[in-house]
């Protein structure tokens, strides 16, 4: 059986130089780059960016295109939410969805990077986030 674990995620993206140089600029550091893969760790786990054609071909896949898939951090505050999109949106990413109140409680908005990946950042109250920021859901 596989552990319920995520440990890492690959996303493929059209220029490596100019993806490691925005996720830097959101406060990332590469463990590991060349000029094929960049990984950049995050709390227990690691974000991969990796040529999207090289990543179709590794995974078997003609022109994959774009899932159907949002990452997500999430922030300790509301403030936080608006100070993550802003920066994203400076340092060359887009807004795709305004920081708002949301129906579940919380208040959460949507950037995408150069390439397009979506990531959703929310404040949920109903959650807390320890020092290392891992989420408790409570019981």
């Amino acid at each position: 059986m596989m552990e319920a674990r995520l440990s890492l995620v690959t996303l493929g993206v059209a220029d490596l130089a100019r993806s490691k140089a925005f996720y830097e600029a959101m406060g990332f550091k590469a463990a590991f780059a060349n000029d094929q893969i960049v990984f950049l760790p995050m709390g227990g786990m690691v974000l991969a960016l990796f040529g999207k054609h090289d990543l179709d071909a590794d995974m078997a896949r003609e022109n994959a295109g774009h899932g159907h898939i949002a990452l997500a951090h999430n922030t300790r505050s509301e403030a936080e939410v608006d100070a993550i999109i802003d920066h994203a949106v400076a340092s060359g990413g887009s807004l795709l969805k305004a920081a708002h109140k949301a129906d579940w409680g919380g208040y959460s908005g949507y950037f995408a990077d150069p390439d397009g990946h979506a990531w959703e950042v929310a404040f949920n109250p109903h959650w807390t986030i320890d020092p290392e920021g891992r989420i408790n859901m409570g019981s």
